[in-house]
């Protein structure tokens, strides 16, 4: 008697509306054929996972093979291959400055071979999905950028952003101890002493160039 082993896949789903995650497992042949030969950044439809779901589409963002090599963006092959990595490629964490290495990938192109699939909501049908699209995560963090927090609160250029940053509360370790606030470093943040710098820059530049 010969026995078949069934081929089984797990997506982990992500919501960017509600930041909630949530883990499927799907293994029927049949609406594994909707992700199979699919790439990295490609839309499928819903019903991989229920007729109820098909009005929704998700994109597929990434995934691990079953030995946990991680997929790799720009690798058009279905297979493993051993690249030359460095500090900016992803996939590899530098030791020390200027470090290369060889390392696996598995190729951009789903396969049989994914064990996890990573996908996101792209758009939303009627039926919600259970523990996915009903519950909301709060954010934990505010936003880090100027212009991010210009645009959360509806701020004018004039508005100083300083104002606005959205601070945390960490309790004390020590029983009955004061709580501390931290709060990010505002990014491309403009100020006078910035607008100073790049005047002084302006004219250095344009010194050497009267002199040469």
């Amino acid at each position: 008697f010969f026995s078949f082993a069934l081929f089984a896949m797990k997506f982990n789903i992500a919501d960017p509306h509600t930041g909630a995650q949530k883990m499927m497992d799907v293994d029927d042949d049949k609406r594994l054929r909707f992700v199979l030969d699919k790439r990295i950044s490609h839309e499928v439809n819903g019903a991989i996972f229920g007729e109820e779901f098909q009005d929704y589409t998700f994109k597929i963002t990434g995934g691990i093979d079953k030995q946990g090599f991680p997929m790799k963006q720009g690798i058009l092959v279905p297979d493993r291959v051993r690249l030359l990595l460095n500090e900016n490629s992803g996939c590899y964490n530098m030791k020390k400055k200027g470090d290369r290495k060889r390392r696996s990938v598995r190729g951009c192109i789903v396969s049989r071979d994914i064990a996890v699939l990573n996908v996101t909501v792209a758009k939303r049908g009627k039926e919600p999905i259970p523990d996915l699209t009903n519950r909301v995560l709060p954010r934990r963090l505010g936003p880090k950028r100027a212009n991010n927090i210009r645009k959360l609160f509806n701020l004018e250029k004039s508005d100083d952003v300083r104002q606005f940053v959205v601070r945390r509360e960490i309790p004390s370790k020590k029983e009955g101890g004061k709580p501390k606030t931290k709060a990010p470093k505002i990014q491309r943040l403009i100020t006078p002493d910035r607008l100073q710098r790049k005047r002084r820059r302006a004219a250095l530049i344009r010194k050497q160039r009267e002199h040469s």
